[in-house]
């Protein structure tokens, strides 16, 4: 699915975002359909990545499930592969990432000589793709067009974005989630390298929302071979989308203005979309199934599961 265009009864607003179109229900509830639109340094690519969206659906799915003990979530109902509906929530300004090796923007960061990314001190004496000590914070902005951007914990709250109390909290959660998607990444023979999480609040509940441990919001290492590759200053092989993100810098892209996306051509398409399906069966341990769903069929089921909450 590249997009949706539902009409469903008590919707009171909607927002197409870069890979998803959600869908407000009576200012209580939304649905979020997960496309298969990819996008990368903030870019939506021409091209869809067949069965993407519901990857990453399904994967949230079960991640949320696993994790509903540590903090409350907001979904009520999947209706469909790629559609979740859940609770609409007064969504924080800020993403929550965290990162427990020495790896993309982090890295990135280090190699450049620096040593404090989002207020968070890195020790020195690391290389590309190690541990750090324990995990660190380091978030950013949530911008709706654009770049999200870097910014400290200190910054957040002297700027009014978070509460003392709530950021604290929204920590907490951060690194307990962050500890649970390493020990079931562990179970399936992964490295859960680094995440983000989104987060929202109704009334005095503060509740994860959106999708945690996709590819799409994480990345991922083989455990096998981590070691050996380290040793040796070889790269690890990854599950994430950054594979896709070293395509476009190889080819000249990195969505700076006046640079073109490079052509996507059906035997990349196909396997970025054959990356996916593999972190699906290796993060979950379980056989993906292709599931096509008619856009009438689809409106119908949404319906049917909104009638029921």
């Amino acid at each position: 699915m590249l997009e949706s265009s539902f009409k469903l009864p008590g919707q009171t607003a909607f927002y197409k975002g870069k890979v998803r179109d959600v869908y407000t229900i009576d200012n209580r509830l939304l649905v979020m359909v997960v496309s298969d639109r990819i996008s990368a340094f903030d870019v939506v690519l021409p091209r869809p990545i067949p069965f993407k969206g519901q990857v990453l659906n399904k994967v949230a799915a079960i991640m949320l499930e696993a994790t509903k003990d540590i903090v409350p979530n907001w979904v009520k109902s999947s209706p469909l592969p790629n559609v979740t509906i859940g609770l609409k929530c007064e969504t924080f300004p800020v993403e929550m990432v965290v990162r427990g090796n020495l790896t993309g923007h982090a890295w990135r960061t280090y190699k450049s000589g620096q040593r404090v990314l989002c207020g968070v001190t890195m020790p020195e004496g690391l290389k590309e793709n190690d541990f750090f000590p324990s995990p660190i914070i380091t978030p950013t902005t949530k911008a709706h067009e654009g770049h999200d951007e870097d910014i400290s914990r200190e910054e957040i709250i002297a700027r009014g974005l978070v509460s003392k109390e709530d950021y604290e909290q929204l920590e907490k959660y951060t690194l307990a989630l962050f500890e649970r998607g390493r020990e079931l990444a562990a179970k399936r023979g992964l490295i859960l390298v680094d995440t983000k999480y989104e987060f929202g609040k109704i009334g005095d509940t503060i509740y994860v929302i959106d999708e945690i441990h996709t590819p799409d919001s994480s990345r991922y290492f083989y455990a096998e071979g981590y070691e050996e590759n380290q040793k040796n200053g070889v790269q690890q092989k990854q599950l994430s989308k950054e594979f896709v993100r070293e395509w476009l810098m190889a080819n000249g892209f990195q969505g700076k203005d006046g640079q073109q996306v490079p052509e996507m051509t059906d035997e990349f398409v196909n396997s970025v979309s054959e990356r996916y399906i593999e972190l699906f069966e290796n993060i979950t341990g379980q056989k993906f199934v292709k599931e096509e769903v008619a856009a009438a069929d689809a409106a119908s089921r949404i319906i049917a599961a909104l009638k029921n909450l």
